[in-house]
């Protein structure tokens, strides 16, 4: 089994994957039924606000369903949000941009 993240829709967009924050919980109680290990919770915030209030959510929501305290890991975080990201607790960051340039 390959240990996974879950992406939340923390901003609630219609355009981006992942559970609804009410859904969670059902989706988090399915992984652990069929075995999928959880590593912890990701998320994308909506681009044009800005991403702190997201970032914090998404630590709350682990926080509250996380087997065990710091059980769990935090995706989130780009190049444009990243140091953002770290100061609210992200484990996992993805820099792909800064690293490679924009998408051509």
């Amino acid at each position: 089994r390959v240990p996974c993240f879950i992406q939340v829709d923390v901003g609630e967009e219609e355009q981006k994957g992942g559970c609804a924050i009410a859904d969670l919980p059902d989706l988090i109680a399915q992984a652990r039924e069929a075995d999928i290990p959880l590593l912890g919770l990701m998320c994308i915030p909506p681009a044009d606000k800005e991403p702190a209030p997201f970032f914090a959510l998404l630590g709350e929501l682990a926080r509250r369903h996380e087997p065990e305290p710091g059980a769990w890991g935090l995706s989130m975080g780009m190049s444009g949000d990243y140091e953002t990201a770290i100061m609210l607790g992200a484990t996992h960051i993805r820099v792909g941009s800064a690293l490679f340039g924009a998408r051509g």
